[in-house]
């Protein structure tokens, strides 16, 4: 009966290394390899457009959401590359900023396509913020003195980025 119990036990053992799933999703052969800045992540749960659209318009200010979605980039701080003007859907646009501002983009991937992984939130951008972005993004002094009001604006605060190859 003892031999029965240690055979019992190796068995099990032996099936149960069988029965484990790999928990990562594999990404699709489009982003399969690339560059990451910031924090690595795997691409599990890539929003589509219309769906990342959809959570932007029904959050309200001050509410986050975690995401991941592919995206193109429109613009990048030229100064050290510490924030992102991203593309979202219907013409709309979301600033990305770093998380604990830990990382840094290289200021020549503008037009090029990243998957973003972190969170996503609504906000009220305050006219002082505005200058200051607008200065960094090497707007004329005209362009700046004409922000006069604060804006609604999507965001998102990037854990990790990842570009394609």
């Amino acid at each position: 009966m003892k031999g029965f119990n240690i055979l019992l036990v190796f068995l099990f053992g032996f099936f149960s290394c069988f029965a484990q799933k790999d928990s990562k999703i594999l990404p699709s052969k489009d982003v399969n390899s690339g560059t990451n800045y910031g924090d690595e992540f795997v691409l599990d749960a890539v929003d589509l457009e219309k769906e990342v659209w959809q959570k932007y318009t029904s959050m309200a200010i001050s509410d986050s959401l975690h995401m991941q979605f592919k995206t193109k980039v429109k613009e990048v701080c030229k100064v050290k590359g510490c924030w992102m003007i991203v593309e979202l859907p219907e013409g709309e646009q979301a600033m990305v900023r770093f998380k604990n501002y830990g990382f840094f983009m290289p200021s020549d991937i503008s037009e090029k396509e990243v998957v973003l992984n972190g969170l996503a939130f609504v906000e009220e951008m305050s006219v002082e913020d505005q200058k200051h972005y607008a200065k960094d993004a090497g707007k004329s002094a005209d362009e700046i003195a004409k922000i006069l009001t604060p804006k609604r604006t999507f965001s998102f605060e990037a854990s990790g980025v990842l570009v394609p190859n």
